[in-house]
C-alpha cells in the first residue's frame, strides 16, 4: 500500500510539472478524470477547460484540423434539427447535454496542440485515476456485503450504480487496462493495475463488452506481442482457458445464460423475476422481431429488446419521411412510446420503468432516426477516421478505444448521455487532434 502511494504521489508531482509546459494539460485531464463523477463536476471541468482556453489563447496556435471539424458539424446538425422537429420541448434542452460535441473540439482547435508525448501522459493519467475509481467501487461494495451479505453488491450496477452505469464504466475500465496491459516494462504498480482493472470488466458484467475485451487481448497477443510463436501461443491458449472460465462466475454466468436462452427458446420463464410477479416469460429474439403483440409480463433480455428497437425503427422508416433528416434531436421518444403502446408492452408501475420510455439503445439507430442520414454518415467518419489513425499509428489503446466504441453502439446510445458525449469526444480529440512536433537534442 505504501508503494502505490508513493507512485500516486510522484504522478501528481510529475502532473504539476507537465502542466506548467502547457496549461490546457492539466484541465483535459480533469475533465476526463470527472465523467464517473456527478454531472455537476462534468459541467465544471468542461467550464474550466473552456475558461482556460480562452484566457491563454493566441492567434498562432489556431490550426485547421479537419478531423476535429466532424464533431462541430454533428452539434451543428442537431441544432438545425430545432427547425423541423417533432418535440421542441425535448430538442432544445438536448442541445445543452450534446454541448461537449462542440466545446471540446473548439478548445483543441484554440490551444497549442499537444505533442505525442504530452497525449500519452493525458491517457497514463486518466488510467491511474480509474484505478483510484475502481478501488473506491470496490472498497464500497466490500463494505456493502459485510452489512448485508449479498454477494450481488459486487456485480454489474449494484458495483457503481445505475445512474453512473455499469456497460459504460466498462468501457473506461477497458480501456485503462490496455494502457497497463500493453507497456514494454510492467512495474508493480502496473502489474497491479492492470489486474485489479481486468477483474472490474468481468465485475461489471457487460457481455458486449467482456466479449470485445477479451478478443482485444487474444489480438493484442498474435499481432503485437514481441514473444517467439511457441511461446506466444502457449500463452493464448492458458489466457483463453481462464478468460471463459471466468464467464462461468455467478452473476456472469446468469447473464449469459440469459441471452443464450434468448437465442434458443422462446418464452422461457424468467425465475428471477416470476418471483414476486407472477409468471413472467423471456422474449426470445425471434419473438421480438416477429410477434404481432406481446403482454406485460413479457420480459425482454438484453439482445431481444435491441432486436425489437430495431424493428420498430425499420417501421418509423417505413411510415415517416425520415431518411433524410430524422424526428429531430430527442424527439423519437414519442414515437417509441406509441410503438410501446401499440405492441401492449410493459409500460411501467409504481418501482419499474416501462419499456416505452427506453430510448433505442443502439447510436446507430438513434441517430439515423432523429438526425437523419447525415448525421449516420458525419458518425461514421469519426469512427473509422479514429480507427484509421489508430491502425496507422499502431497505437494499441487507440485501437481498443475505436474497437471498444464501435461494438458500445451497437448496444448503448452512449453519446446520447452527458458523461458519454464526454468521455467519447475528449478521447476522440486526444488521439486524433494533430499533434505538435517536438525538437529534442
Amino acid at each position: 500500500m505504501a508503494n502505490i502511494f508513493n507512485f500516486s504521489k510522484n504522478v501528481f508531482q510529475k502532473i504539476q510539472q507537465e502542466n506548467s509546459s502547457h496549461t490546457s494539460l492539466l484541465f483535459v485531464f480533469l475533465a476526463i478524470l470527472c465523467v464517473p463523477l456527478s454531472y455537476a463536476f462534468n459541467s465544471i471541468s468542461l467550464g474550466l477547460l473552456l475558461f482556460v482556453t480562452i484566457i491563454s489563447f493566441k492567434k498562432i496556435n489556431f490550426k485547421l484540423d479537419w478531423n476535429l471539424l466532424f464533431p462541430i458539424l454533428l452539434y451543428f446538425l442537431m441544432a438545425l434539427s430545432i427547425i423541423w422537429t417533432i418535440d421542441f420541448e425535448r430538442t432544445l434542452p438536448a442541445l445543452s447535454k450534446e454541448l461537449p460535441l462542440l466545446i471540446i473540439p473548439v478548445c483543441f482547435l484554440l490551444f497549442r496542440p499537444f505533442s505525442k508525448e504530452e497525449k500519452n501522459k493525458i491517457i497514463d493519467w486518466y488510467s491511474y485515476g480509474i484505478v483510484l475509481f475502481a478501488i473506491f467501487y470496490l472498497l464500497k461494495a466490500s463494505f456493502r456485503f459485510v452489512l448485508s451479505n449479498d454477494y450481488s453488491v459486487f456485480f454489474y450496477h449494484e458495483l457503481v450504480t445505475k445512474d453512473v452505469n455499469a456497460i459504460h464504466v466498462s468501457v473506461y475500465v477497458a480501456i485503462a487496462f490496455f494502457t497497463f496491459f500493453t507497456k514494454a516494462k510492467k512495474s508493480f504498480f502496473d502489474q497491479f493495475a492492470a489486474g485489479l482493472l481486468f477483474l472490474m470488466v468481468f465485475l461489471l458484467s457487460s457481455k458486449n463488452i467482456i466479449v470485445v475485451f477479451i478478443g482485444l487481448i487474444v489480438c493484442y497477443q498474435l499481432f503485437f506481442t514481441k514473444t517467439s510463436k511457441k511461446l506466444r501461443l502457449k500463452n493464448l491458449i492458458l489466457l483463453l482457458v481462464f478468460l471463459i472460465s471466468l464467464t462461468f462466475i455467478g452473476e456472469i454466468k446468469k447473464r449469459f445464460q440469459e441471452e443464450y436462452e434468448t437465442i434458443m427458446t422462446d418464452s422461457s420463464i424468467n425465475d428471477v423475476i416470476s418471483k414476486g410477479n407472477g409468471t413472467v416469460y423471456n422474449v426470445s429474439i425471434k419473438q421480438a422481431w416477429n410477434n404481432p403483440v406481446f403482454t406485460p409480463n413479457d420480459y425482454f433480455p438484453g439482445t431481444a429488446f435491441r432486436v425489437y428497437q430495431f424493428r420498430i425503427f425499420n417501421e418509423m422508416l417505413n411510415e415517416n419521411t425520415i431518411f433524410w433528416n430524422g424526428f429531430g434531436l430527442d424527439a423519437s421518444y414519442s414515437k417509441i412510446n406509441e410503438k410501446g403502446i401499440h405492441y401492449n408492452l410493459f409500460l411501467g408501475d409504481d418501482t419499474h420503468e416501462g419499456y416505452q420510455k427506453k430510448n433505442f439503445h443502439n447510436q446507430y439507430i438513434q441517430v439515423f432516426a432523429e438526425l437523419g442520414i447525415f448525421g449516420l454518415l458525419l458518425l461514421l467518419t469519426m469512427l473509422f477516421i479514429s480507427l484509421r489513425n489508430a491502425i496507422h499509428s499502431k497505437n494499441f489503446v487507440q485501437i481498443a478505444f475505436s474497437l471498444l466504441m464501435l461494438s458500445l453502439f451497437l448496444t448503448e446510445s452512449f453519446l446520447w448521455r452527458q458523461r458519454g458525449i464526454t468521455f467519447f469526444i475528449l478521447l476522440y480529440c486526444v488521439f486524433n487532434s494533430k499533434s505538435e512536433k517536438r525538437i529534442s537534442n
